[in-house]
Order: C-alpha cells, then structure tokens, then sequence
C-alpha cells in the first residue's frame, strides 16, 4: 500500500540523517554489487510506461523513453556487464511495438493484430545487435533471454511465423534460472500456442491457488476456455480479471471479450472465434 511505502521511505530518510551518511558516488569497484537492484528498477519504470497500472491509456511513453535513456547510460558506465545490454536489448524490442499496441481511440490491440509495418524496425535492429553483444560474453542470465523472447517476436513478419516452440523454450531455460510463478505462466501460455488452449488449461491448473489475484493469470485462464467453448467459465474468469484490472484500456478489452460470449440463461453459447490474448514477457 502507498501509505506503507510512504512510511518506510520516511524511516530511511530519518536514518539516513541521524547516521551522518554521507551522498558519494560509489567507485567503480562497488558498481557490481549494486547493478541488480538498479537493474530492477529500470524494469520497473519501464514496465510502468509499457502497460500503467492505473490510467485511462494503456501506454505511458514518457516512462518508457526515460528508463530506455537511463539504460543507454549504463550500458555506456559497465560496458562489460552482459545483463544490462540485455536489459537495454528487452526494452528497445518491446519500446518498438508502442505506436501499435492501441487503436486510434486508444483501445487495447492484441500482440498478434498489431500492424506489424508500423513496429520501428531501426529500434528492433539496434535492440538485436546489443542483444548479440551481450550474448557473445557468454553470461547469460534472466534479461538477455527475456529479450531473445522479444528478438523471436519481433521477427515474425506476421504473427502466424512466430516460432512459439523457441518461446516455450527461452521461457523454460528462464524458469530454470529464476524460478517463478509469472514465468511458467507465460510458459504455459507459449505451449498452448502450438498444442491447443486444453494443454494451456491443464499447464496453468496447478498455478491457480497462488495466482488467482494475479489479473494476467484470470485473463489467460479466461481465453483458454473461451477457446475450448466453455462460456460459463469463462465469462467468470473475465469478470475475475476485470475486478483485478485498475488500467482503463485493460478493463475496457477484456469487458468487449466479455460481452462477445453472449451468455444466455439458457446456457454457454458457441465461443466466437476471436483474437487470442496472449501474456506478454515483461511485466
């Protein structure tokens, strides 16, 4: 809650001044350790700007330009560190897709109906080459493969060439290396791309006590048994995931796939074939 972090950020300040700390920049020998927690925030800003949380647009492009200039920048101070090129690499290729990603009244545009022409191929260029200067140092760690994960979909031409079996198998080795909930759910979501929306369901079944108050896990659950027809469930999975959903443009989709099934009292009608959302790799 922001009244806790409120707090907590007045107790490290009172710290901070009863202590005497002194503000120094820390020498070079003191960067590595510290590279993580800065690495994490940057993620952070940037996955603020790539979906806000809580706004009317979907998108923040000042946050987005921000965290990707802050990256250029620690790129340029530890040219050596593999994971923040790899970090840089991952926003750039997400960064490229933002002018597409909602329509002209600033609705939501899933991954696979975004007009690819548009993606700004000079930043999905340069987001590749830095990601290949990290991997040649042959340290890979969790952001190089989150941004191979973007490297694969940004070079589908259309987004039935997207190779999702590779997907699946970036998102394993990425489990493997920080276990995570979030991370065998877009797993899951890879697999079902080629084996069908049933072994989707069956993959993220054992996920649903931990993640029911996550709003991607709702929202993928949701497509998965729109897919195999089963309407009822689905329609409350949607309304699971619009109760978890404080963006406006998030809220407004997922409400359009809502009243798309056509709940009768009756019962479930025909699921209409419809784009599928798929959990993106980032946030």
């Amino acid at each position: 809650p922001e009244a806790t972090l409120a707090q907590r950020l007045v107790r490290a300040k009172q710290k901070i001044r009863d202590a005497g700390i002194p503000y120094a920049v820390p020498a070079d020998g003191d960067l590595p350790e510290r590279l993580g927690s800065v690495l994490s925030v940057l993620y952070l800003v940037f996955n603020e700007g790539y979906s806000a949380t809580s706004a009317d647009s979907l998108v923040r492009r000042d946050l987005c330009i921000e965290a990707i200039r802050l990256g250029r920048l620690l790129v340029q101070l530890m040219p050596d560190e593999p994971e923040a090129r790899g970090l840089l690499a991952l926003m750039l290729l997400h960064d490229s897709r933002r002018e597409t990603r909602v329509d002209a009244s600033g609705g939501l545009v899933l991954l696979e109906d975004q007009e690819r022409r548009r993606w700004d191929h000079q930043q999905i260029r340069e987001g590749i080459e830095v990601l290949e200067a990290a991997l040649r140092r042959h340290r890979p760690g969790p952001y190089q493969l989150q941004a191979a994960i973007g490297a694969v979909h940004a070079e589908a031409a259309l987004a039935a060439d997207t190779d999702w079996r590779q997907i699946a198998a970036l998102y394993q080795r990425l489990a493997a290396l920080v276990p995570s909930l979030v991370v065998e759910l877009n797993w899951a979501v890879a697999v079902a791309m080629t084996d069908g929306p049933e072994r989707g369901l069956a993959l993220i079944a054992p996920l649903a006590d931990r993640l029911d108050s996550y709003q991607p896990f709702q929202a993928a659950r949701a497509d998965f048994l729109r897919r195999l027809g089963r309407s009822t469930e689905a329609a409350a999975a949607y309304e699971r995931a619009i109760v978890l959903t404080t963006n406006a443009a998030e809220s407004a989709f997922l409400r359009r796939r809502l009243a798309a099934l056509k709940i009768s009292p009756s019962g479930p009608s025909r699921a209409l074939s419809l784009p599928t959302r798929t959990v993106e790799p980032e946030t």
